[in-house]
């Protein structure tokens, strides 16, 4: 079995890089992560333009159809950059469309969503941040003809920017009373707010639904479609986070590296000193693990799809355990400066500490593989 990237997938990743590192430096992310949008419009059609919205949907839609290897490719450069826009939720919103739509809802919302002039995100938390179905309390109260909706949804990933939401809700206490609305923004009743948090490449808000009718064509796949669908949102959600965090592990070792060699200390560089040489040679072979983990994991999805939900658990619970530590790491190597806002190192401490949380902490995931594991 070969897991090496094909030529095509090198020339993607090639591509990528290049386009980050002209398009949106370090400094350009400095500058999209202070303004009010979180990300950049005119980014956001060029990334239309390269057929990144649509890498993995079908043809028919304006999509490219290929694989979650070749997606985990453009991910693991967006987090190697820490690239500041709604990719990572529209991705996880349009392939749960895909996935579980009619054929009238993936024709309505899918080109849409694929040419950039639309963007989505899933709405799954309610005041209960743990991510299993029973968690999400929010309730459809039947008339005309659909559901209304009434109350909150919290730690939405780019909901200031998303104009469709895919919302989570219940019609009674069973796994099999969950359903997904496609609510679009604005619709009557619907509110979005702002979350202030510590790292503002990654935005995030409360999605306020008040009275919100979801008529019988907005329900996602026309049915309750029950727990099933809810955990393959968070499988997906976890493994795309987790290709993101192979990036920033190896933009943290980059970015270290180089302070290791700049910097100065009693007439050497610092990198010369083994108490700095050890934990850079620990992140990379966190990244390695990281990098089989996830690949194999993005492989199972379409090979061995039932292999799939353990494989991703195991790769997002050592992502997040393992990008945070990385972060902490990079951090001290800088000394104190590392914390401060003039060096970088800390827009990489603060996106690790997004991805350890995001989708699931290793705590969550550790758990998960236990049960596939009978324990």
């Amino acid at each position: 079995m070969d897991f090496g990237f094909s030529e095509e997938q090198d020339l993607l990743r090639a591509q990528v890089r290049k386009f980050l590192e002209d398009q949106c430096p370090l400094e350009q992310v400095r500058q999209i992560a202070a303004g009010d949008e979180g990300y950049c419009p005119r980014l956001w059609g060029q990334l239309a333009e390269l057929g990144w919205l649509g890498l993995t949907l079908p043809e028919e839609f304006g999509g490219l159809g290929l694989s979650w290897v070749d997606l985990v490719v453009i991910l693991e450069e967006t987090g190697r950059s820490l690239f500041p826009s709604p990719l990572l939720s529209t991705l996880l919103a349009a392939t749960v469309i895909d996935q579980h739509g009619t054929a009238e809802q993936r024709q309505r919302w899918l080109p849409a969503l694929i040419d950039g002039s639309s963007i989505a995100t899933v709405a799954l938390l309610d005041e209960q941040d743990y991510l299993v179905p029973q968690a999400i309390q929010l309730q459809g109260a039947a008339g005309d003809g659909g559901y209304r909706l009434s109350g909150e949804k919290r730690f939405v990933q780019d909901a200031t920017a998303a104009d469709l939401f895919l919302v989570a809700f219940r019609t009674g206490p069973g796994d099999d009373d969950l359903g997904l609305a496609l609510v679009p923004r604005q619709a009557q009743g619907v509110s979005v707010a702002d979350t202030e948090g510590w790292d503002r490449t990654k935005r995030s808000g409360v999605l306020t639904l008040d009275a919100v009718q979801v008529d019988a064509d907005q329900l996602l796949g026309a049915a309750m479609l029950g727990a099933p669908a809810i955990a393959s949102i968070i499988d997906y959600g976890a493994l795309a986070v987790s290709a993101e965090a192979i990036g920033v592990c190896e933009g943290i070792l980059n970015l270290t590296s180089q302070y290791a060699l700049d910097r100065e200390q009693f007439g050497s560089p610092i990198g010369r000193y083994q108490g700095v040489k050890h934990p850079l040679a620990e992140i990379y072979v966190d990244i390695e693990c990281m990098k089989s983990l996830v690949y194999y994991a993005a492989w199972a999805l379409e090979a061995q799809p039932d292999d799939a939900p353990a494989a991703i658990a195991k790769a997002k619970a050592y992502a997040a355990e393992r990008t945070c530590n990385a972060g902490v790491a990079g951090v001290q190597l800088h000394g104190a400066i590392g914390y401060t806002d003039e060096y970088d190192m800390q827009l990489f401490m603060k996106r690790s500490k997004w991805s350890r949380a995001t989708y699931g902490d290793e705590d969550f995931h550790y758990d998960r593989v236990a049960g596939y594991g009978g324990i």
